[in-house]
């Protein structure tokens, strides 16, 4: 799992980006890539990332708690 911090997301439009920890690099996150929840800019998350049609997207996004 890679972990990292939501650096923007539209609850509108159902997109965003995560800022991944190891790397710095800025990974798409589609609603349907979270497992529950909402995210919020500036939690911190864990993740996969799998190739979409257009790039590297985050999927199985959780929150991390404390």
């Amino acid at each position: 799992m890679k972990t990292g911090v939501v650096k923007f997301f539209n609850a509108t439009k159902g997109y965003g980006f995560i800022k991944e920890d190891e790397t710095g690099t800025e990974v798409f996150v589609h609603i349907t890539g979270l497992s529950g929840g909402k995210l919020n800019e500036g939690d911190r998350v864990s993740f996969e990332i799998e190739q979409g049609r257009k790039g590297p997207n985050a999927v199985q996004v959780r929150l991390i708690e404390g």
